[in-house]
């Protein structure tokens, strides 16, 4: 008799292809290994995927819109990030390949809609368009990426977890509040690049041959106290 195709081949393929990479990283991803790992034949495997590059492209793809679902459901900056280190806490495994040379092609050059759903509700909470909010979204991008990783490598549990879970919220909704204070203000170091682009699919490169002079703009702490001055300063880096 012949044989029914398996609707849940591709998606077994695909977490097959999650825990080996978990396990050791991209040389424990072999062809042959996610077959045996998922229950199939390396042909089979072949007959959907061109190779290893092409699988973890597969599975950057469904964790971003796994992640964007969550993240869109969301009625709060602060909600979105509270459920973004909640994905990546329960998803920790797909969280880490999402990420792993993230700032390289061909992952720079794939769209994150999440990303790009940040950057939208900051445009709404502070005015502007999204793009102009670019190297603020860096920032907490950065933030919570950086709580989540700590939380994952560090194997933190309980109360410490949970600290660092809402510590990270927290300082998130005070860099927004910040942001929303001090609009207009400059921030440190040169001007972000017009054609350096982020989650934007083939627009998310920087062409350096078009590269725009950078020049680092002037501090001006003058006129509102010294005290005002050390918090703008603050502010800025997180800008």
């Amino acid at each position: 008799m012949p044989r029914h195709p398996d609707p849940q081949l591709e998606q077994r393929i695909l977490d097959a292809a999650c825990r080996l990479w978990s396990r050791g990283g991209a040389k424990s991803l072999t062809m042959r290994a996610v077959a045996k790992t998922a229950g199939t034949t390396t042909p089979t495997v072949y007959e959907r995927y061109r190779d290893r590059n092409d699988i973890l492209r597969a599975l950057r793809q469904q964790t971003r819109q796994e992640l964007y679902d969550v993240l869109s459901r969301c009625h709060s900056l602060g909600q979105c990030c509270e459920r973004y280190l909640e994905f990546a806490l329960e998803r920790s495994h797909a969280y880490e390949v999402l990420f792993d040379g993230v700032a390289q092609p061909p992952s720079l050059h794939e769209p994150w809609p999440s990303f790009n759903l940040f950057r939208e509700r900051l445009a709404q909470e502070l005015g502007g368009t999204p793009r102009d909010h670019t190297r603020l979204m860096l920032a907490l991008w950065s933030l919570m990426h950086g709580t989540a990783m700590l939380i994952i490598r560090g194997r933190a549990s309980g109360a410490l977890r949970t600290q660092m879970t809402h510590a990270c919220i927290d300082a998130f909704e005070t860099i927004v509040l910040c942001a929303s204070t001090f609009k207009g203000k400059k921030h440190s170091g040169p001007k972000w690049p017009a054609n350096l682009k982020l989650g934007e699919g083939e627009e998310s490169r920087l062409n350096h041959h078009d590269a725009q002079p950078q020049h680092k703009e002037k501090r001006n702490h003058g006129g509102n106290g010294k005290a005002r001055g050390n918090v703008e300063r603050k502010i800025r880096r997180g800008r």
